[in-house]
């Protein structure tokens, strides 16, 4: 499932793509066909994310919500243009705090080319979503591209085309609904003031007998935070995932929610989850190149704690993978 930062990117590629352009929309698969004569025709006016759901909003006051759950992708084709505020002077992603080193990018992970997070003129297609291979370039010209698959929403401009597939949630909503919707989540560092977004975490977080690991996969209490950024932050603050929240210290609390701004601003820049710090160069770059290089304990079921050597614990916590140190997390 895509976690905050792609949201968050994936909202700025709207942005630069598509608000202030006319659309054309259209429901390929037939789901949403009554949804996209609604937006046919009109004009995007803004893109925002809030934790994982994207809300673009369209002359008239209405609002496109999507939620892309485990399973959807948005597809862009045709001219890509990129994200300044995302982007280096050369086009390429910028990095973490390894000033000085070339970025690398591998073929499978969140910031390759033809991935999630690498907007960019192209004349094929470039996939954004979760843990998903990017799109092959086409080998022709042709406009508007061919629908390839179950394609529930087609927005296009003159230049650019973004379909939608698989998504948990595309529906259209008033401002009042749209706004309803937002109430009903946790903070978001990119959308929320910092200060205050921490004061909420740690009072509603610090009330709960619920385990703190369920408690930061809860979009009520905070935005954006999936199964990656929750076993990493957990293992970062060296915290038992099965603490219920009341029983976290509160400054532990606020470590996590300081922790998830700084990780967060990381992803969203660099489109890599990069949960490890200091790395030196060399690792750095392997880290980019290869997902399992670049966390603590995801993924490493069965594999040596990096700090105490102990094997990294897997389990099903609310029926979603959770992995973490039973020595370091004790």
């Amino acid at each position: 499932m895509p976690e905050g930062h792609s949201v968050h990117r994936i909202a700025r590629q709207f942005d630069r793509n598509f608000v202030g352009r006319p659309v054309s929309a259209s429901s390929p698969q037939g789901r949403f066909a009554e949804g996209a004569a609604l937006l046919d025709g009109r004009t995007p006016t803004l893109a925002r994310a809030v934790g994982k759901q994207m809300f673009l909003e369209f002359e008239g006051d209405v609002w496109l919500r999507v939620h892309l759950g485990i399973y959807g992708a948005w597809d862009f084709a045709g001219e890509i243009v990129l994200d300044p505020t995302i982007a280096s002077a050369n086009g390429r992603m910028g990095q973490t705090n390894q000033r000085g080193v070339d970025p690398v990018y591998d073929d499978a992970g969140e910031n390759s080319l033809a991935s999630i997070g690498a907007p960019r003129r192209a004349r094929g297609a470039v996939r954004m979503s979760e843990q998903t291979r990017g799109l092959e370039d086409a080998t022709d010209a042709e406009w508007p591209p061919p629908v390839v698959g179950q394609v529930r929403l087609r927005l296009l401009t003159e230049a650019t085309c973004a379909d939608l597939r698989g998504p948990t949630a595309c529906q259209i909503q008033t401002v009042e609904e749209m706004l309803a919707t937002v109430a009903a989540l946790g903070p978001d560092p990119l959308v929320d003031d910092v200060a205050e977004g921490e004061e909420r975490f740690v009072s509603v977080a610090g009330r709960k007998p619920t385990p703190i690991g369920q408690l930061l996969m809860d979009q009520k209490i905070v935005s954006g935070i999936g199964n990656v950024y929750r076993a990493e932050i957990l293992f970062r603050a060296n915290l038992n995932p099965h603490t219920p929240g009341r029983d976290v210290p509160e400054e532990t609390l606020r470590e996590m929610w300081r922790d998830w701004v700084r990780l967060l601003s990381i992803g969203v820049e660099t489109g890599q989850m990069m949960t490890m710090d200091d790395l030196d160069p060399e690792a750095h770059r392997r880290a980019l190149a290869h997902r399992d290089d670049r966390h603590w304990v995801y993924h490493r079921a069965g594999l040596p704690c990096r700090v105490c050597g102990t094997a990294i614990v897997l389990e099903e916590m609310a029926a979603r993978k959770l992995y973490w140190c039973p020595r370091c997390q004790a």
